[in-house]
Order: structure tokens, then C-alpha cells, then sequence
């Protein structure tokens, strides 16, 4: 299967992702366990790949990446809510 990378980029959300966790003060790390303890098994190193565009994210990933970070999916996906 072929990936489309607009912009060089496997998933849209990646800068979001990034930026909402940085203003939420936390590591990669401590958003990966966040995200595991809500029952999602991700590492920090898939953070890593999310944030740098490395990494295509599931759908059902990112309302656990939302709720861990505090905002919705629509401001990940950059969508006017």
C-alpha cells in the first residue's frame, strides 16, 4: 500500500500534536503514559513519529491523543470546530 504524504508528511495532525503538547508542559514520555493509562499501548518514540509526520495516526488514536492533551480532534485535524 501506498502512503500519500502531502508535504512530506504521513498524517495531518502531527504539529498539532505537537504544539498542544508542549503547551500542556509535557514530555513525550509522560504523553505517552497519559495515553497508556487510558488504554491505548503507544510509545514515546510513536509520539515522536506522529509529531515529525513519521507516522500514520488511526482515526480511534486520535481521541486519545485529544483527550490527553486536552483539546478535540477537530483542532488536532485543524478543522473549524
Amino acid at each position: 500500500m501506498k502512503i500519500y504524504r502531502p508535504d512530506g508528511r504521513c498524517n495531518a495532525s502531527g504539529e498539532k500534536v505537537r504544539a498542544a503538547r508542549e503547551r500542556a508542559g509535557l514530555s513525550q514520555e509522560q504523553l505517552a503514559a497519559k495515553i497508556q493509562l487510558a488504554g491505548l499501548s503507544i510509545t514515546q518514540k510513536a509520539i515522536s513519529r506522529i509529531e515529525t509526520g513519521d507516522r500514520v495516526v488511526a482515526d480511534y488514536e486520535l481521541q486519545y491523543l485529544a483527550d490527553a492533551l486536552g483539546v478535540t480532534v477537530y483542532h488536532l485535524l485543524s478543522i473549524e470546530e
